[in-house]
């Protein structure tokens, strides 16, 4: 058996939105909203996974959004690589599911509350280890809630998470693992297996399971991912290194004066660990001369 990562939106779209998702999901959601008690009993997910309109429609299609039988929405959604304004971007969707639910002059009191759980390969908490983290407002002292959790803000770091098979307690582990380490299974492990709701979650991520049409999908978004991820990393380096050759500079015109340009361009083109080196050797330099000779 191979399976595909459910890391790739348009595979979690797959796994957790479609029409045979719904015992899935309820398993997912009341292992990480109800530490596995089974409050969630039924729910109906709305606009299901369809591979021949995922083609065409946008990346926020991707994302799973389920009513439950009280009329709760929750907002699924599985997010690779950081972007600019991420939290922006989560308060955004989840305020839009809140109030889009009324109609003009429908009245507030027909308001469900509405949660919104974000899986995130990327670690957004530094302050904290915890990898499931859930927000609500409260009282900014005294920590009291408000609105009686009309909004609720629920993230899943999977960086954080570093459990082996062998250590997986609860079923929110399990699920969190299923997430991260799918890809990398040769069979469903029987610990894993033994929830049915994550078998039928692995079989769906089967590839031998998938049409070439989805396959085709499935491989170009991750390819788009992993773009993705590249420009990021590229991004973070180069600022990285706009920074250290600013330093560099300013550290010399403090002890050597003004620097003529061709000097500077020869710092400009030098690669992250020359900049570091030249950060550490500069202190043995007795002038200028020694600098110009570092850098032929």
């Amino acid at each position: 058996m191979r399976f595909i990562s459910p890391k790739i939106d348009y595979v979690f779209k797959k796994i957790f939105g479609s029409k045979e998702s719904k015992n899935i999901l309820i398993s997912f959601l009341n292992a990480i909203i109800y530490d596995g008690e089974p409050i969630i009993q039924s729910l109906t997910i709305i606009n299901p996974y369809n591979p021949g309109q995922v083609l065409t429609l946008k990346d926020t299609y991707l994302d799973v959004k389920a009513v439950l039988a009280d009329g709760e929405i929750v907002l699924i959604e599985m997010q690779v690589s950081s972007m600019t304004c991420f939290s922006k971007r989560v308060l955004y969707n989840m305020v839009k599911g809140y109030v889009n639910q009324l109609k003009t002059a429908e009245d507030y009191i027909r308001l469900k509350p509405v949660i919104a759980v974000t899986i995130t390969d990327f670690i957004l908490f530094d302050e904290t280890q915890q990898i499931i983290n859930q927000f609500v407002f409260q009282e900014k002292t005294e920590k009291f809630e408000c609105l009686e959790e009309e909004l609720q803000l629920i993230f899943i770091e999977l960086p954080k998470f570093h459990k082996r098979l062998s250590e997986l307690e609860t079923l929110a582990d399990k699920w969190i693992y299923f997430i991260k380490e799918a890809s990398s299974f040769d069979n469903i492990p029987p610990s894993l297996g033994e929830v049915s709701e994550i078998e039928s979650a692995l079989n769906l991520a089967n590839q031998a399971g998938m049409t070439p049409e989805e396959l085709e999908i499935a491989d170009r978004r991750a390819m788009a991912l992993q773009d993705e991820r590249g420009k990021i990393t590229y991004a973070e380096e180069i600022g990285r290194k706009n920074e250290a050759i600013a330093l560099i500079i300013r550290q010399l015109k403090k002890r050597f004066g003004e620097i003529d340009k061709k000097t500077i361009s020869k710092i400009e083109i030098l690669t992250i660990e020359e900049l570091e080196n030249l950060g550490e050797d500069f202190l043995d330099f007795n002038n200028i001369t020694d600098l110009e000779n570092w850098l032929n």
